[in-house]
């Protein structure tokens, strides 16, 4: 691999005259400047990417650190932010903590020493406003948000609407026995989503049911086994995400429930799998692609006080096979 000393022996110029042109710190000549050009292009040179950004504190990187390689949505959030940096000329640097806090830190540091240009971070965790607290990049929290600490942007999407939708829906449907997954309540999402579920039966005047269920298909699994259990007559199921409904729906199933007629389920998220399942899955339509493209857009804001922003987007309910809405008491 050619060096800069190379390049500017060839192009009759100083390395110093080199880096100008690499880096435009400085007006050069045009004639030196386009013989740097070619030179760089004879030698097929390539800058030390490094070395660039400890000069000029910038990579062009925006790291982003997601607590679970398996939940598709998170896959397609990566693909959505990975879609716009590229748009505005950045590179992502995916980073999987696994919700472990010690990984988050390491990523953090990580993403740091890099000269990173921001980080997006698709989690929060108890631990999380520690790991960030000392951190000076530019931050912003997706899919949830900080409610204490070291104050942050934050992209999510209406969680408390689309928890009032999805409960409302099964209202709508018929469904008088309504069991709620509930997702762990230290996420603000799952705060906000239960909250809704709460008030939906305050107003219909239908008892409150719920079993605690995480975001993944596991504890879907879980979970669908101990509602046969503990809640049998259940005709309703809110459930955490839609890889949750999905695995509810294995499990009920093969145990010889019916959905939708015996059941109605509903998920949340709208994943790409979610009308490539079959049955196709009734849910909460989150605007994965527009979340991914805000956070990099608030990233590229900087991380002033005057431009931190705490961004709501809506959600609509996306009705599909695993519920049916009733008409007189009759399923359409």
């Amino acid at each position: 691999m050619a060096t800069i000393r190379e390049v500017a022996k060839l192009a009759g110029v100083s390395p110093a005259t080199v880096s100008r042109v690499i880096n435009g710190t400085a007006k050069v000549d045009e004639r030196k400047r386009q013989a740097v050009l070619a030179a760089i292009s004879e030698t097929g040179f390539k800058p030390n990417e490094l070395a660039r950004a400890l000069f000029k504190h910038s990579s062009k990187i925006i790291g982003v650190i997601i607590p679970d390689i398996e939940n598709p949505f998170f896959s397609e959030a990566a693909k959505a932010i990975e879609a716009e940096a590229f748009r505005e000329g950045y590179k992502i640097l995916l980073c999987y903590s696994d919700h472990s806090p010690e990984k988050e830190a390491m990523n953090i540091q990580m993403l740091v020493q890099m000269k990173a240009d921001g980080i997006i971070i698709m989690t929060n965790g108890e631990d999380t406003g520690k790991n960030i607290a000392s951190c000076e990049l530019p931050i912003v929290v997706m899919d949830r948000r900080f409610t204490s600490g070291k104050k942050v942007a934050s992209i999510e999407a209406d969680h408390y609407k689309g928890g009032w939708l999805a409960a409302e829906h099964l209202v709508e449907c018929g469904c008088k026995k309504i069991l709620c997954l509930r997702a762990p309540q230290k996420y603000s999402s799952s705060q906000e989503r239960y909250r809704a579920y709460l008030d939906i039966c305050k107003k219909y005047d239908r008892e409150p049911l719920f079993l605690d269920c995480d975001y993944s298909y596991e504890s879907g699994l879980i979970a669908a086994k101990q509602l046969m259990t503990y809640y049998p007559d259940t005709d309703g199921i809110l459930a955490s995400n839609d890889i949750a409904a999905m695995a509810v729906y294995k499990i009920l199933t093969q145990a010889g429930y019916r959905i939708p007629e015996d059941i109605q389920l509903i998920g949340f998220d709208d994943i790409s799998f979610s009308w490539r399942f079959t049955p196709e899955l009734t849910t909460i339509h989150q605007p994965i692609y527009q979340l991914g493209q805000k956070a990099v857009q608030l990233i590229l804001q900087g991380s002033a006080a005057e431009n931190l922003e705490n961004v709501i987007l809506d959600v609509t309910l996306i009705e599909r096979q695993t519920t049916r809405r009733t008409k007189g008491g009759a399923i359409l």
